[in-house]
């Protein structure tokens, strides 16, 4: 799957266009744990998402401040 895929696939399902290259990336990676992508193919898909600039949460400060 390619980024034009993963765009039109996210388009499809949501039925709207995504507001950031971090959607996208949340999506790929939904779609790798429903096994709907391979390994790879979510690899490669985050690797050029994260070059245009997305990039994953950090979850090891979220409960910080409590």
């Amino acid at each position: 799957m390619n980024m034009a895929e993963l765009k039109n696939k996210f388009i499809a399902v949501k039925n709207y266009e995504p507001a950031d290259v971090n959607e996208l990336l949340d999506f790929a990676r939904h779609m790798y744990l429903r096994g709907e992508i391979t390994i790879a193919e979510y690899r490669d898909l985050s690797r050029e998402l994260e070059l245009a600039g997305a990039y994953k949460p950090d979850y090891k400060n979220e409960y910080a401040g409590l």
